[in-house]
C-alpha cells in the first residue's frame, strides 16, 4: 500500500500496533511512519523495519507536514495527548480517531473548529489483515480525505460506513470488542472440554481450531449464519442437545444482547 505522505501514529498499544503491523505487512513505506508512545513496549520488530519510534510529540521533526495523524490513544488519556498536535491543524492534515466514545465535538473543542476529523472503529485482527473497520461518513470532511482513511483501513481488512455518528458506539461494542468475546468463547469451549474429560491442552487446540475454522467457513459461505448452524445440527443429535441449552430463553442471546448494551452504554459514557 502507498502512503500519500508522512503518517503519525499517536499511541502504539494493542490497536495502534495491530494497524501498524498490518500496514507494514502490506508494503507501506516504514520511513513515512512515525509512532509516538510514552511507554513503547514490544515495538522492536517495527523499529527494525524502519519505523521511527518516539516517546513524545516534541521530538517530531520541525517542519513536518503529516498527511494523516492517527489518534490511537486510550480515551482516558486523550485530553493530555491532544494539545501537542493542535499545531498540525490545517489543510494538509487529517486526524483519524479510533478512540472509543470520543465524539467529533470533543475533538473540535480541543483541536479547533478547523480540524478535519474522521472517526472510525477498527479491531485487532487488522494485525493479520482480517480486521473490520467502520467509518463515520461525515459530510463536512473532504471526500478525498474520507477515501484516504477508507483505503488505509481497507489495507488491513474490510471497511463499513455509517451515516450517524452515534452508531459508532454500537460498532465499538460489537466489532471493536468482538475479538475479546470470541477469545472468551475459545476459553469457555476449552474449559468445557476439559470438564468433559479431555486433556486441557488438547481441549484448547480443538477449541481454537474449531472457532477459527468456523469463522473462515462463515466468511467464505454464501449461506446465512443461521443456515450454517442448521447444517451442523442433526435431528435428535448431540449438537441439538447443546443448542437447546445455548438457545434457551436464558441462554446465549439474552446474555450477548445484555453485554453489547453494556459496552454501548460505556462507549457513550466515555464521551462525557
Amino acid at each position: 500500500m502507498g502512503l500519500p505522505g508522512p503518517l503519525v501514529l499517536v499511541g502504539c498499544g494493542k490497536m495502534g500496533g495491530a494497524l501498524l503491523r498490518g500496514w507494514l505487512a502490506r508494503g507501506a513505506d516504514p520511513k513515512l511512519v512515525t509512532a509516538i508512545d510514552i511507554a513503547p513496549v514490544g515495538l522492536d520488530d517495527v523499529q527494525a523495519k524502519g519505523v521511527t519510534i518516539l516517546t513524545k510529540a516534541a521530538d517530531l521533526p520541525a517542519g513536518l507536514k503529516p498527511a494523516l495523524l492517527l489518534l490511537a490513544v486510550k480515551p482516558q488519556f486523550m485530553d493530555d495527548a491532544l494539545p501537542d498536535y493542535r499545531k498540525y491543524v490545517g489543510p494538509d492534515a487529517t486526524f483519524l480517531s479510533i478512540a472509543a466514545g470520543k465524539t467529533l465535538a470533543y475533538f473540535k473543542d480541543r483541536l479547533g473548529a478547523d480540524a478535519e476529523i474522521v472517526r472510525s472503529m477498527p479491531n485487532t485482527p487488522a494485525a493479520v489483515g482480517r480486521g473490520v473497520s467502520v467509518i463515520y461518513r461525515d459530510t463536512s470532511v473532504r471526500a478525498e480525505r474520507l477515501a484516504l482513511c477508507g483505503e488505509l483501513l481497507q489495507a488491513v481488512g474490510t471497511v463499513e460506513w455509517v451515516d450517524a455518528e452515534d452508531l459508532l458506539n454500537a460498532v465499538t461494542a460489537l466489532s471493536g470488542g468482538g475479538p475479546a468475546y470470541t477469545f472468551l468463547l475459545i476459553e469457555c469451549l476449552a474449559e468445557a472440554g476439559r470438564a468433559a474429560g479431555l486433556p486441557a491442552e488438547m481441549a484448547m487446540r480443538l477449541a481454537r481450531e474449531t472457532v477459527s475454522g468456523s469463522g473462515e467457513l462463515a466468511r467464505l459461505s454464501d449461506e446465512s449464519a443461521a443456515q450454517l448452524r442448521i447444517n451442523v445440527t442433526s435431528p435428535k443429535g448431540t449438537t441439538l442437545e447443546a443448542l437447546n441449552v445455548l438457545m434457551a430463553p436464558d441462554g446465549m442471546q439474552p446474555l450477548m444482547t445484555k453485554a453489547i448494551a453494556a459496552a454501548t452504554r460505556r462507549s457513550r459514557e466515555l464521551a462525557q
